[in-house]
């Protein structure tokens, strides 16, 4: 599933008849400047994809990596110079892929705790005799993608699906604040308690943090925050992460895995970076013992021994070191620390010496021998290569810190896009939540002020004002502002001392009172005080995000 055959020259891509690897990577193409190859990928997609087909595929995965995917080349395609519906970005044909793909999943989602199936047919809905027991992460991880849908297109329906499956998890977690890694759909019990931050559960934790800052819910930020002080109190030892039973809080695996190198990135959004660097260097450490990171890893120095076998590692397939550049990309982007840079640099040089082949760059299947699998999958093109590029192209678009924009002008108003704060999904595919803002609640806003703006009267608020200066200044024994005495004409050599000349509160009062407002003549403010995304986002953009007590 997902993967190119390598060796063999042989495409397995199409993930159930759809080309999974097209639009996984295809966003990939335009933060590396191929807008050529975008754009033709991208007509590609919309001449012949169709999601109507008698297959069963992964709720989890298709959303990811097909509906993530499409939604970040929809909000790219500007950039990458294709030609625009007029409702972009509101509508546009990608989107309207993504839209129908996200629709197929929905049925899975109808169960009687609104947490998903792990499986649905693209065609029929959920497959009968389908398995009710799936993992967290997999009920867990579509607000990122089903919010920017709702926001886009004006459909709650998404939206409410996923804060729905969301509060589900919350609701069921256990009374010391740990999940477990399976849950069964539907009935809400727990099939597997053991509690982590990786395999099963990490995305799950993510879209709490991402979520937040790209939708601006505040109770997903209390959410993590309640996890953050569980998992720090039963889960961390030493700056590593254990696995421990989440109903009584004692270690049951002293072990790391691949997948939880995304934990510093994750650490780095909500500003607790000193932590992060710290675990990423143990992280780091493991690397580079292997040129990899083992899917697991025994984190005593004390190599165990179970029926005379190393359990130091398992050897399971691994791309490299996908989490850990992750991580040393958003570590970066908050730091600078040099150290980020060589760790880039050396994992780009253990994936060409280790990894590549005549048609793509393999898995590894031992990470002791690094033989290799005989597949690449398409995660390598969508992350790994993305966080690597992005790590050493400061200039790149993606990090644009808010300081410039662009005004587009939109069916909603002129809006502006393109002022960074990005937010990733769990594939790496890029959002801007400054489009969400301009389809969702720009106009609204606009009306607003509008609204405010024909119905309050000026004039009677600035006599108002007057008037209340004049009784503040006779029970304070201080100067008024003037009504009389000053106007046009009144020569600005005279004794700036005096406040009753300086202040000018007639003339100032009378100009704004005849003032009308041109759109030809106003001058833009700077981008930083647009709106072009919510305040809690422009915060985020430099790797930290700073929540407000």
């Amino acid at each position: 599933m997902a993967a190119v055959r390598n060796r063999e020259r042989q495409a397995s891509a199409h993930f159930h008849r759809y080309s999974l690897t097209l639009i996984d990577a295809l966003d990939t193409l335009l933060v590396m400047g191929n807008h050529s190859e975008f754009r033709r990928v991208a007509q590609l997609l919309v001449d012949t994809m169709t999601f109507d087909t008698d297959v069963n595929a992964s709720v989890f995965e298709t959303n990811i990596r097909v509906v993530g995917g499409l939604l970040s080349a929809h909000l790219l395609s500007r950039r990458a110079g294709v030609d625009l519906e007029p409702g972009w970005p509101c509508d546009g044909p990608l989107l309207r892929l993504a839209q129908d793909a996200a629709r197929r999943l929905l049925p899975a989602f109808d169960t009687p705790t609104g947490m998903p199936y792990g499986t649905v047919n693209l065609r029929y809905g959920v497959p009968p005799g389908e398995t009710p027991v799936t993992c967290t992460a997999g009920v867990g991880t579509f607000l990122v993608e089903f919010g920017t849908l709702s926001r886009l297109t004006g459909d709650p329906v998404f939206e409410n699906t996923a804060i729905q499956a969301l509060q589900a998890l919350w609701d069921v977690r256990s009374d010391i604040g740990l999940v477990g890694n399976h849950i069964d759909v539907t009935t809400g019990r727990w099939t597997a308690i053991d509690s982590g931050i990786g395999a099963g559960v990490d995305s799950y934790f993510e879209y709490l943090v991402k979520g937040y800052i790209l939708l601006g819910r505040p109770e997903l930020m209390d959410m993590f925050q309640e996890y953050n002080k569980t998992i720090n109190t039963y889960l961390k030892y030493d700056d590593w992460y254990m696995w421990a039973n989440m109903k009584k809080g004692q270690v049951t695996m002293p072990v790391f895995q691949s997948l939880e190198a995304y934990w510093p990135g994750l650490q780095s959004l909500v500003g607790d970076v000193d932590s992060a660097m710290k675990s990423l260097h143990n992280y780091h450490q493991v690397w580079r013992q292997y040129g990899a990171t083992p899917e697991f890893y025994n984190i005593p120095v004390v190599r165990h021994r179970r029926n005379g076998r190393d359990t130091r590692s398992d050897l399971s397939r691994v791309v490299p070191a996908l989490e850990l550049v992750e991580s040393a990309m958003y570590l970066y982007r908050a730091t600078r620390d040099p150290f980020l840079l060589q760790l880039g640099r050396d994992v780009v040089e253990a994936i060409s010496h280790i990894t590549r082949t005549d048609c793509g760059y393999a898995s590894i299947k031992d990470v002791r021998t690094h033989q290799l699998d005989n597949r690449m999958e398409s995660f390598f093109l969508a992350e790994t290569t993305k966080y690597l590029y992005l790590l050493f192209d400061p200039d790149n678009f993606i990090h644009n810190d808010g300081g410039h924009g662009d005004y587009v002008d939109t069916v909603n108003g002129r809006c502006v896009l393109d002022a960074g704060g990005y937010v990733f999904n769990t594939e790496a595919h890029p959002v801007d939540p400054a489009a969400l803002y301009c389809c969702s609640t720009f106009k609204q806003d606009q009306e607003e002020l509008q609204k405010l703006h024909t119905t309050l009267d000026f004039g009677s608020l600035l006599e108002d004002l007057e008037d209340f200066s004049h009784e503040k200044g006779k029970k304070e024994g201080i100067l008024s502002f003037p009504t009389t005495g000053l106007d046009s004409s009144m020569d600005p050599t005279l004794d700036e001392t005096d406040p009753r000349q300086w202040l000018q509160f007639d003339k100032w009062k009378k100009d704004k009172m005849t003032r009308s407002w041109n759109v030809e003549e106003k001058q833009h403010p700077a981008i930083f005080t647009c709106p072009a995304q919510p305040f809690y986002s422009r915060f985020s953009i430099l790797g930290e995000m700073f929540v407000e007590k």
